[in-house]
């Protein structure tokens, strides 16, 4: 493709985000499926230039209204290719000549508009800190509550690209060996600082045709996510719950650290995400796993095993605060629940799946949330409800499991992309209290 050819495929791709109460990660791959014929490099430069400017939404959006000019896909494109990238405007208008593949000419308003913006950068001291750090107006109160005075420090390391994780799977290999393994493939991988069985990769590669990851020696995961499986700290023989289990990627883990004894049950009200999981199940080579679809979190099923379990994670739906580098498009763009109908079913969520807790057994929740409301207040809500349960901090979690020491100090797990160069994450694991031995009428009346 040519430079212009790309610029206009970035048009056409941004046009299809705004249009599809989808993801950007998933219109893109439907949007790249659909047109095979554009090759790997072109693709990668163009969903980086898509992605660079979901990124800078706001800080664009305020140029634009500054020129003057509605924040289009077209004005975002060239926005971005002047302020974001340093382009002179016209070399830039050069690209948009109407040629073959080639965007249309400017007209006159985008003309004057990429004038007013030629010579500027990106940033510019009269951005509001909210404009520069991308933090939608929803979010900056309580951001603020939970950051502090790092505030301007997190939302900076929010705007970065995610980093590629990987967790190695403990039934068929250890991380030098996948590294290895890695390494034969042209892949550089390096141990994760915070878990024990994780590898960061260096750049993009194209995984899914690699051997250690078609063997199931590597699942992608998030180092903050292999922490919150972490967490949970099962054991093998343990019966466990993942109660809202998503695509799976948690129960792996969890199945893995069980090496494949006891159960799994994989749980979620989307059957679909589970028969998808099932795949990734089936090349890790685990058999512990049993997926659950329920109908809703108050399935009669939890009432028929209620107290049967030695651990339940709850990853809860939440508002997604924490992965904002990695769906930069989900600030702008909620496409599911707002906080106010989030916080509720949170509460909900974690109230029914208490009740599969066995005494002396444990509950860990989980949100990749920065948000009190979703996380800390959560938990003094349900303590407050719940007695019967308490707080285990994530250092004794940590001591007891043999994970070394714990990445946070402090009762919970908190993560965030600043300090731990993970997404943001939040896990609360809470311990239902030992019922104590019944007495026996007859010993009791012989003392």
């Amino acid at each position: 493709m040519t430079p212009a050819a790309r610029l206009q495929a970035v048009i056409d791709l941004l046009t299809e985000i705004e249009a599809t109460p989808r993801p950007a990660d998933a219109v893109m791959s439907a949007y790249f499926r659909a047109r095979r014929y554009i090759g790997s490099k072109d693709r990668n430069a163009v969903a980086e230039t898509a992605y660079a400017i979901l990124r800078r939404h706001a800080r664009l959006s305020w140029w634009l209204e500054r020129a003057g000019h509605a924040a289009t896909p077209r004005a975002r494109v060239i926005a971005n290719a002047i302020v974001g990238e340093g382009r002179r405007a016209a070399d830039v208008g050069q690209l948009f000549s109407g040629g073959k593949f080639a965007p249309e000419p400017w007209d006159e308003a985008e003309a004057s508009m990429a004038r007013a913006l030629d010579t500027h950068t990106l940033e510019h001291p009269a951005m509001p800190d909210t404009v520069r750090g991308e933090c939608p107006d929803w979010a900056e109160a309580p951001l603020r509550a939970a950051l502090g005075d790092r505030f301007g420090v997190e939302m900076q390391a929010l705007l970065e690209p995610a980093p590629l994780d990987l967790r190695i799977n403990p039934l068929k290999t250890d991380r030098e060996a996948a590294a290895r393994a890695l390494a034969t493939a042209q892949i550089q991988a390096e141990p994760t600082r915070l878990s024990p069985l994780g590898l960061r990769v260096k750049g993009r590669p194209p995984l899914a045709a690699v051997d250690a990851f078609k063997k199931g020696l590597v699942e992608i995961q998030d180092e903050g996510s292999q922490l919150v499986a972490l967490a949970v700290a099962p054991k093998p023989g343990m019966q466990v719950v993942d109660f809202c289990a998503g695509a799976g990627g948690k129960t792996l883990a969890i199945a893995a650290l069980m090496n494949n004894k006891g159960r799994v049950v994989a749980c979620d009200v989307l059957e679909g995400r589970l028969k998808r999981a099932a795949e990734r199940f089936r090349r890790a080579g685990l058999h512990n796993i049993e997926p659950h679809p329920l109908t809703s979190e108050r399935d009669p099923w939890v009432k028929r095993h209620k107290r049967k379990f030695d651990r339940v994670l709850v990853d809860a739906p939440c508002s997604g605060t924490g992965t904002w580098r990695r769906n930069p498009d989900s600030r702008w763009r909620p496409l599911g629940p707002g906080l106010a109908e989030l916080v509720p079913l949170q509460a909900n969520i974690l109230d029914s799946a208490a009740r599969l807790v066995r005494p002396g057994g444990r509950l860990i929740y989980a949100t990749c949330s920065l948000l009190p409301e979703e996380n800390e207040r959560q938990i003094e809500g349900f303590v407050a409800t719940h007695p019967d349960f308490t707080v285990v901090p994530a250092a004794t979690v940590w001591d007891e499991a043999g994970w070394g020491r714990a990445p946070v100090e402090g009762p919970y797990l908190r993560l965030t992309p600043g300090r731990h160069n993970t997404d943001g994450f939040f896990a609360a694991v809470l311990e239902r209290r030992a019922e104590e031995a019944p007495v026996v009428a007859e010993e009791a009346a012989a003392d």
